[in-house]
């Protein structure tokens, strides 16, 4: 399969990238770099020391699938390049992982949001206009995130509202001859309601909205990934191919933070309650669950939601795992939330369709949390305590 990975220098992408080629993939990648210069702009840094933006590309270069790489920010470069780009290299499918993808980022000022959503949903418009002109058979995995449905106080599906009614209740219709019967949901088949909480997030549901009329109105075929919130490192033999690990609080999601806050001796910070719930899985369940979605692709007009998460704990669930796995005392310190959210909430996902495509989780959270923390020590003294404090308020 061909396939093009949009943000391939990424948390994910590089070795979602490393992953596929070695699958027998080809692979074309697209990034700009912008990642890495977001971190440094907040005096952060990855704390594995990740090779630079060049040698990168030439590690890949050694692999014959590898067709080679551009940089380009899809959002704000002229659409007609990404369909030059498609046109040149025709692939079977599309991974787009090229978002800006930070929720407190995008709260930081009217320059971050503005700039979150114009990359975020003018990338996939142009994507998918492109997409349409010159490779409308392929597949578009998009990353979408979990956040997009915020914490309502139901259930929630996989993206589309089920025939089942939500919390099991059926509608029923009266008939005087037959008597009363079962029917589907009247809600049944429509988007899910969205309530985001930042900008970020926000951006995400308007791509859902743009790709899921894309579908309808062009025949694309789309798999929207919802993912629960990633954490830890891949595994390589060489230091030079390990992805990037970002603590800060805009890039660093709660167990890398509290990971790195264990090994600087520093309190877990926990903000508001921690009673917050969401889903979360290993970086290597990530990587295996957007290969089977790749690799098992929708029909023709297809839109396709999978929910993306291994198990749901809350803050202070991490928190304490994180704590109980570092062989240090380390203390944890609940802070004003800056955030504004549903500190107490029902949350109940579904997401058995990666099940049963084939996923299976590699090992317990628990124990993926000890080998982070051991693959991490060498580095700990690379850790910059004073970006790790929240500094943006959301409210």
């Amino acid at each position: 399969m061909k396939v093009m990975v949009l943000g391939y220098d990424g948390y994910i992408g590089f070795p979602l990238t490393q992953h596929l080629l070695k699958r027998g993939h080809e692979v074309f990648g697209v990034d700009n770099g912008s990642r890495r210069q977001r971190v440094k702009d907040l005096e952060s840094n990855s704390l594995t020391p990740i090779a630079d933006f060049y040698l990168r590309k030439s590690r890949l270069a050694s692999n014959k699938n590898w067709l080679g790489a551009t940089s380009v920010n899809i959002g704000i470069a002229n659409p007609v390049y990404l369909k030059h780009i498609l046109q040149k290299i025709k692939p079977d499918a599309i991974v787009h992982l090229a978002e800006q993808p930070s929720a407190p980022w995008s709260m930081k000022s009217p320059f971050n949001a503005s700039i979150t959503q114009q990359e975020n949903v003018l990338g996939t418009l142009h994507l998918l206009w492109a997409m349409k002109d010159e490779c409308p058979e392929a597949h578009l995995v998009k990353l979408g995130t979990m956040g997009e449905y915020g914490t309502p106080e139901c259930d929630i599906p996989e993206g589309i509202v089920p025939e089942k009614c939500l919390a099991g209740i059926d509608y029923k219709l009266s008939n005087t001859q037959s008597g009363t019967e079962e029917v589907k949901c009247p809600l049944s088949g429509l988007l899910f309601p969205r309530s985001p909480g930042s900008f970020y997030h926000l951006s995400k549901v308007h791509d859902t909205h743009n790709i899921h009329f894309a579908c309808n109105n062009w025949g694309l075929r789309s798999t929207d990934i919802m993912q629960g919130v990633v954490f830890g490192l891949n595994e390589c033999k060489n230091e030079l191919d390990l992805t990037r690990f970002d603590y800060d609080e805009c890039f660093g999601t709660a167990i890398n933070r509290f990971c790195a806050q264990a090994l600087a001796d520093i309190p877990l910070t926990v903000y508001g309650s921690g009673n917050q719930t969401r889903g979360f899985l290993p970086l290597k369940d990530s990587i295996q669950c957007l290969t089977i979605a790749l690799e098992k692709p929708p029909e023709l007009g297809e839109y396709r939601t999978l929910n993306q998460f291994e198990s749901i704990y809350s803050i202070n669930d991490l928190a304490d795992m994180v704590a109980k796995s570092c062989e240090l005392t380390v203390s944890i310190q609940h802070l004003d939330n800056p955030r504004k959210e549903a500190e107490k909430h029902y949350y109940n996902p579904d997401h058995d369709k990666l099940f049963k495509m084939g996923y299976k989780p590699t090992t317990d959270i628990e124990g993926e949390i000890i080998k982070l923390l051991c693959a991490l020590r060498p580095y700990k003294d690379l850790i910059k305590k004073h970006v790790i404090m929240p500094r943006i308020n959301w409210r």
